[in-house]
């Protein structure tokens, strides 16, 4: 079996972590590391639950480098709101043991990128996009040793979720997203039009609940906390599983429907800033950049993440 070599840059967040464990779970992927950023919480919280999630999978031979604690050029956002004070709140974890490299993870990034061969390491950013901003201004050419970038990311016919046209990790650092999406490297984006499918509804929270070990409870007790927040405000039976998408395209990306587009993303407006400009009928004529993912089969994700889990 051929193992894709990855990156997950992370601002932990349940569904982040609920992703690093669905990547720490699946033996198609080589985890090379996890760099984390300010965006759901402060930089030293994101740090912090990274390195408690990598516990919980036992995965501490990883390192975890931090990054930036605030965006290029705007005032940081966070979403305490969302996700607890902790950015984890729905279950306790005990203090992690597993220390934090001392690179700075846009360092670690590009020294990856240099010593592993070309096109075949993929980026997995599950945050606001500026630890890989800050990788390509240092190291402009590993753009071109990067195989893919997989964010999540962006709306189109769902608009925004933190401002009506903004999902939050491009409104955070819409700057950083700008220089990612015109860096020439080949992305695909989960955005909240297809993450939105992929719903925690009460038989599946049950499922994952049943197998009874650790990362089970604990992915149950964060759906559970998490759905109390978007049940309210979509009025949907669940809460979308954003981050996970991410790590499923790569090993399942048969669950997913999409296609090439144009995507310009909003730097300038107040009224629609992170704004990501899906042009999905080809309107502009301007060359795709991105893969935009539409469509999923959320039974298959759900049966493909509770199987998974079901391994650690």
């Amino acid at each position: 079996m051929t193992r894709i070599p990855l990156l997950i840059d992370t601002d932990p967040g349940q569904d982040d972590a609920i992703a690093l464990l669905l990547a720490a779970a699946s033996p198609e992927l080589e985890l090379l590391g996890v760099t984390t950023v300010a965006g759901n919480v402060p930089l030293a919280l994101t740090t912090l639950n990274a390195r408690k999630v990598l516990e919980l999978a036992g995965r501490r031979d990883l390192p975890v480098c931090a990054g930036a604690d605030r965006p290029l050029d705007v005032p940081l956002v966070t979403a305490e709101h969302v996700h607890g004070d902790t950015g984890l709140d729905g279950v306790d974890l005990p203090a992690p043991t597993l220390p934090v490299d001392p690179r700075h993870a846009a360092d670690f990034i590009v020294q990856v990128l240099r010593e592993r061969a070309p096109g075949t390491v993929t980026l997995c950013p599950l945050g606001p996009l500026t630890n890989i901003a800050l990788a390509l201004r240092r190291a402009p050419d590993v753009a071109a040793r990067i195989r893919r970038i997989v964010l999540m990311g962006g709306g189109f016919f769902e608009g925004g979720n933190v401002t009506p046209a903004a999902e939050f990790n491009l409104y955070v650092d819409p700057q950083a997203a700008h220089e990612v999406f015109t860096s020439g490297v080949p992305i695909t984006m989960a955005p909240l039009d297809v993450t939105h499918q992929a719903l925690t509804r009460a038989d599946r929270i049950a499922a994952i609940r049943a197998l009874g070990s650790r990362a089970g409870d604990a992915v149950a007790a964060w759906m559970d906390f998490y759905e109390r927040y978007d049940e309210q405000k979509y009025g949907q039976d669940g809460a979308p599983l954003h981050d996970p998408c991410v790590i499923a395209w790569l090993l399942a990306p048969e669950l997913f429907q999409g296609r090439d587009c144009n995507v310009r993303i909003e730097v300038q407006s107040p009224l629609t800033r992170g704004m990501s400009v899906i042009d999905w009928w080809g309107a502009t004529g301007l060359p795709a950049n991105a893969q935009v993912l539409r469509h999923l089969d959320a039974d298959g994700f759900f049966a493909l993440l509770t199987e998974r889990l079901g391994r650690l």
